[in-house]
């Protein structure tokens, strides 16, 4: 969410800002409507209030003086003054309310290191790592490569659930695992994440605080018991949402968390798309990163934190680029995105494979993630970072297709082979 404060005082800005993103900047009218409302009405009341102390006290000096007569009839006029007030509070908590909503639907500010421009066709390339592989042969995609070596069954997926879902079998479990466990032994023994194991299911003010509701609902798995409770789309909700509520000290940040958990997407508006396969499924892997930062700092955090996931895919051998995305392309809470993009030989080209943003003070502000300078100094809201390293899925079929032979096999990047005991080589069934 953004500082009310900052939107009141900058508008001509903000304005600016949520066009470069194709927001409708209409609703910034009806800001401007219902902050002047909200203004009037703390005056108005504020101001009744201070009329009905002054008569109070003019009332008491007139029962002192014998003047009861006056006195009752200024009374009289006071009790009724007096009944307005708790209109104008009823009306002012309302005016509020709606105010606190609108400015939950407004997205973050991009920053302006990002280009400008109204869709991914603006977003820049800005690095390139490692070559992709020439095959002496037609590269096949990774349904035939995984079908042919027996260890993925989605036909049975949909008899047990419905499309978009997959059962990994055998070794193409085992490689699932692999690489859970490759990426948290990567991230928490070089690049210093604490790992935690989150609730896979959150409730609605967790969901606010990082942004999913209530603009993205529709995008949401939500359970139907009277809780209210959400399967988490990402571990960015639960582990961003640790510290929701309270305030940090200092030496406390950064704070970097990693965790593997499920993911659980409704994929509302892809029909059609990418239906093939795993690319995108309403169940997912994924290693998530976290990190809550001082605001000073958090560019170069998210900077580290996209070397992180980068680290990923070289150890892995998977050549990949850098996209910074455009004003046009960014998600609701994010200030400025990178994401990564790993070749598919079968489509003969990247596909993203994980996303690292800067949520600058949009989600603390949600979930009031504060913290202190020094035991004096006023609470801050930290900066929120997140990204993915790696979406497992995708980096599973990533592999898949890199490694494949022309035997119908797939090699074993050397550094997953210590999570097959040793093994160099998956072959296909006989």
């Amino acid at each position: 969410m953004l500082d009310i404060n900052f939107v009141r005082a900058n508008l001509d800005l903000v304005r600016q800002k949520l066009t470069q993103r194709n927001f409708a900047v209409a609703t910034l009218d009806r800001f401007t409507e219902l902050d002047e409302r909200r203004r009037t009405l703390i005056r108005d009341r504020d101001d009744l209030k201070s009329t009905r102390n002054r008569e109070s006290q003019e009332i008491g000096k007139l029962m002192k003086a014998g003047q009861r007569e006056e006195a009752e009839k200024r009374g009289a006029a006071v009790r009724k003054l007096s009944e307005r007030i708790p209109e104008i509070e009823a009306e002012l908590a309302t005016t509020e309310n709606d105010l606190n909503t609108l400015l939950a639907t407004l997205p973050n500010l991009p920053h302006d290191s990002i280009p400008i421009g109204s869709d991914e066709s603006a977003n820049q390339e800005v690095k390139r790592w490692g070559e992709p592989p020439r095959f002496s042969f037609e590269p096949r995609d990774h349904v035939d490569i995984s079908t042919a070596l027996g260890f993925l069954d989605l036909e049975r997926a949909a008899k047990i659930t419905g499309a978009r879902f997959s059962i990994l079998i055998g070794l193409g479990a085992r490689l699932e695992r692999a690489l859970i466990n490759f990426c948290l032994d990567l991230h928490t023994k070089r690049h210093g994440y604490k790992e935690v194991l989150p609730p896979f299911i959150v409730n609605a003010n967790s969901m606010y605080g990082t942004g999913q509701l209530p603009k993205f609902e529709a995008d949401l798995f939500k359970l139907t018991d009277e809780r209210n409770f959400y399967l988490i789309p990402t571990a960015e909700v639960p582990l961003t949402n640790i510290h929701a509520g309270e305030i940090l000290e200092n030496d406390q940040l950064p704070i970097k968390l990693t965790a593997y958990t499920p993911c659980f997407r409704s994929e509302a508006g892809s029909y059609g798309k990418d239906t093939r396969g795993l690319i995108r499924q309403h169940q997912f892997d994924k290693v998530e990163l976290v990190k809550l930062t001082r605001p000073e700092a958090s560019y170069q955090e998210l900077e580290g934190l996209t070397a992180d996931a980068e680290a990923i895919l070289e150890a892995l051998g998977l050549p990949y680029r850098r996209i910074i995305l455009s004003t046009g392309d960014i998600s609701n809470a994010s200030a400025k995105t990178y994401d990564l993009e790993v070749w598919l030989p079968s489509q003969n080209t990247y596909r993203e494979i994980s996303s690292c943003s800067n949520c600058e003070a949009f989600q603390a502000r949600r979930a009031q993630i504060r913290f202190r300078r020094d035991t004096k100094a006023k609470p801050e809201f930290v900066h929120t970072l997140n990204g993915s390293g790696l979406a497992i899925g995708r980096t599973w079929l990533a592999i898949l297709e890199n490694y494949q032979q022309e035997d119908g096999s797939v090699r074993i990047p050397d550094a997953l082979r210590p999570y097959f005991d040793g093994l160099d080589r998956i072959t296909p069934v006989r």
